[in-house]
C-alpha cells in the first residue's frame, strides 16, 4: 500500500476505520494526513466531525472517546493522531483499534520510527488496520523521484537542473517538493525548469555547485576548482563541507565501479549514471585522467578530508582551506 493509493481509495469513497502511517519519510505521511484533515468532509462536515489531536498533548481516553462518537448530520467523521510517536501509553489504544467504530477514519501519523514488530499493539494493527510504512528514499533514486514529480505537474526539467536540486536538497522530499511548487508559481506559462531557473529562483548557483566542482576535478582543472572552492567559502550556506565531501564521494565512488565492468562504453554507462550524458562524459574523463590507482586515491583522500572536516586530526582550519588543500593533492 502507498500514500497515493490510500488517497485514491479514499477519492473512490473506500475507506478502512483505521489507518497507521509510520517511518522516516515525513512527506508521504504528511501527504496522507493532509488529505484525510482537508479533502475527505466538506467544510460543512468537517466543523461536526475533524477531530485533531497531538501526541505530546493527547491522552489516549481522550482519543479513544472521540474515535467511540457517532458523525453529526455526515456518514463518517475523522480523528487524526498526528505525532502520535510523542504519545504516552500509545498502546493503550489497542482496545479500540481491535474493535473500531465503521463510521469512524482514525488515522495515526507516527512518524520518524516504526512501531516495534514484536509488540501486541503492532501486531493487532497488521490484522486489522491498514499499515503504511514511509521509508526514506534512496539516494539513487532521487533524480528520478525530482523527475516524476515535475512531470506530474505537467513540466520538464534539464538534466543539469535535476542534478542541481539533488546536489542541492539532497532526499529531503518535503523542501524539494516545496522548491519544485516555487519553481512551478515563477515559470508564468513556460513549461520546462532549466538551471537557470535554479538559479534565479532557488539562489543554486548553476556555475560554483559539487556537480561543477566533480567536473572540474575530472578535468584536472585546478583552477577552476580552486574559483569554485572560493564562492563555496564566501557563500557558506550554499555548500557546507558536511555536504560537499559526502556528494564527491558518491559520484567517485561510481566511476570506481567503472573498472569492474567489461564493457565501459557511454552507452553501457549511461544506466548506472540515470542516463545523465554530462555525468557519463565526466566520468569517462576521470578513467582517462586519473585511472584505477588516481581515483582510489581520490576516495582515500575524500575520507581523510572528511575526518578533518568534522575536527578528526584537525582544529581550527577552515572548510574552504581544507577543500583547496584537498583539490591540489587529488589533481597535483
Amino acid at each position: 500500500m502507498s500514500a497515493e493509493k490510500i488517497i485514491g481509495d479514499w477519492k473512490k469513497k473506500s475507506f478502512k476505520p483505521v489507518y497507521w502511517l509510520e517511518g522516516e519519510e515525513d512527506y508521504y505521511i504528511d501527504m496522507v494526513v493532509d488529505h484525510a484533515e482537508h479533502k475527505i468532509l466538506d467544510e460543512s462536515e468537517a466543523g461536526f466531525n475533524l477531530t485533531v489531536f497531538y501526541g505530546r498533548d493527547a491522552e489516549w481516553t481522550a482519543v479513544v472517546n472521540a474515535c467511540k462518537r457517532y458523525p453529526m448530520f455526515a456518514e463518517r467523521q475523522v480523528v487524526l493522531l498526528k505525532e502520535a510517536q510523542q504519545m504516552k501509553d500509545i498502546e493503550k489504544l489497542e482496545s479500540y483499534i481491535e474493535h473500531p467504530l465503521a463510521s469512524t477514519i482514525f488515522v495515526v501519523a507516527y512518524k520518524t520510527k516504526t512501531l516495534d514488530k514484536r509488540t501486541k499493539l503492532s501486531k493487532l494493527l497488521k490484522q486489522t488496520a491498514e499499515v503504511f510504512t514511509s521509508e526514506k528514499l534512496k539516494d539513487f533514486k532521487v533524480q528520478e523521484w525530482i523527475k516524476e514529480m515535475v512531470t506530474g505537474k505537467g513540466y520538464s526539467i534539464s538534466s543539469k537542473a535535476v542534478i542541481l536540486l539533488e546536489e542541492h536538497i539532497g532526499n529531503d522530499l518535503s523542501r524539494m517538493a516545496n522548491e519544485i511548487d516555487k519553481l512551478s508559481v515563477n515559470l508564468k506559462g513556460r513549461k520546462e525548469i532549466t538551471e537557470d531557473d535554479i538559479e534565479k529562483f532557488i539562489g543554486i548557483s548553476k556555475e560554483y555547485n559539487v556537480f561543477e566542482l566533480q567536473a572540474a576535478i575530472a578535468k584536472k582543472d585546478l583552477a577552476k576548482a580552486v574559483k569554485i572552492i572560493q564562492y563555496f567559502e564566501g557563500n557558506p550556506k550554499a555548500a557546507p563541507i558536511q555536504m560537499v565531501l559526502p556528494a564527491l564521494y558518491a559520484s567517485f565512488s561510481k566511476v570506481y565501479t567503472i573498472f569492474g565492468m567489461n564493457d565501459k562504453s557511454e552507452a553501457a554507462l549511461k544506466p548506472h549514471f540515470y542516463f545523465n550524458a554530462t555525468a557519463v562524459k565526466n566520468a569517462l574523463e576521470c578513467v582517462r585522467n586519473y585511472g584505477y590507482e588516481g581515483i582510489e586515491r581520490i576516495l582515500l583522500l575524500l575520507h581523510h578530508y572528511n575526518l578533518k572536516g568534522v575536527g578528526v586530526g584537525d582544529t581550527g582550519t577552515s572548510d574552504a582551506s581544507l577543500m583547496k588543500e584537498m583539490v591540489v593533492k587529488m589533481i597535483a
